[in-house]
């Protein structure tokens, strides 16, 4: 399915790039707006971004970029109404909080706007009246990495989420916890990294039966988790898995410091929205259904063949 993914995207890319000028001829430059809840600085959304505009430098559209300075569900609301203000040929959405966005949404799909999620809010993409959704689908993803824990040994796991009430990542936690089917503790912190070490280095210090630590965000938990274990000396006994990729964690994979990491892949999460309203606006088309962009491991087998992508903002 990935290699899949990967080849829709480079044929986007090639047969797009190929025909733009005759685009330009024939039409003026399309607007997509790519309204989110993480701000281009974080290192996963900046590969979002990436894909986003590589997308528009591919097809000949122009993307503007927008997320709210923190985690904050009512400025992602109006930043999605000063979206629709503008009439784009397209907007980009990711969904972290259906409850509170679901209106602005449907203002955006009443005005006659082309809505595509990405990243998370599957579950309610089809009830918003979004044409479809690219992303992992977090409640099985969840179950399918709670399930290769249990088989690779973990009696107890430690989840860490730095972001509660963002739905996605709750819903990790969860289907972390049925899939595993042991002992789950869901730890909630802040975003700062110094914060997430200091509370994981407690609860290690405090409950020696935990051996999984499981981030939600490589650069922000797994990359802490490691140095945590690494600094209580208990790298032979507690396992760090993250969900994400970053060019440390992936090194930290590699060298067997943690078990694996899991890819969502965000480039595609900003490319085929990108690509696919562009093919819209031009001619009317989209995906008849959701793209699944994860989940998929990676481990310390082929961890090094990514490191090199992921520092250029790809993986």
């Amino acid at each position: 399915m990935f290699r899949f993914l990967q080849k829709f995207a480079l044929g986007v890319a090639v047969a797009l790039s190929a025909a733009a000028p005759v685009m330009a001829q024939s039409a003026a430059q399309p607007v997509i707006l790519v309204v989110t809840h993480g701000q281009a600085s974080d290192p996963f959304w900046s590969i979002v971004k990436n894909g986003a505009m590589q997308a528009a430098k591919d097809t000949g559209v122009k993307v503007d970029y927008r997320a709210p300075e923190t985690f904050d569900m009512v400025a992602m609301a109006k930043l999605i109404d000063a979206a629709v203000n503008q009439r784009p040929a397209g907007l980009v959405i990711s969904n972290p909080d259906p409850d509170a966005l679901g209106p602005a949404i449907k203002r955006a799909v009443a005005a006659g706007i082309p809505v595509v999620s990405m990243n998370s809010g599957i579950a309610a993409a089809e009830r918003l009246g979004i044409a479809f959704h690219v992303g992992q689908e977090e409640l099985s993803a969840g179950r399918t990495v709670g399930a290769e824990l249990k088989k690779r040994g973990g009696t107890k796991v430690l989840c860490v989420n730095q972001e509660v009430g963002n739905a996605a990542l709750d819903q990790r936690c969860k289907g972390v916890t049925e899939g595993f089917g042991g002992p789950v503790t869901v730890m909630p912190t802040s975003a700062d990294p110094a914060e997430i070490e200091s509370k994981i280095r407690a609860a290690l210090s405090a409950d020696k039966a935990i051996d999984v630590v499981l981030g939600l965000s490589a650069p922000l938990v797994g990359e802490r988790a490691v140095a945590a274990v690494q600094a209580l000396g208990l790298g032979a006994k507690v396992k760090v898995v993250s969900y994400d990729l970053s060019a440390n964690f992936l090194k930290a994979v590699a060298e067997g410091k943690a078990e694996f990491a899991v890819d969502q892949q965000p480039y595609l999460q900003g490319y085929v929205p990108v690509s696919s309203l562009a093919l819209k606006a031009r001619y009317g088309t989209l995906p008849a259904g959701n793209v699944p962009s994860g989940p998929s491991f990676v481990t310390k087998a082929n961890a090094s063949q990514v490191i090199g992508l992921s520092a250029k903002g790809i993986r």
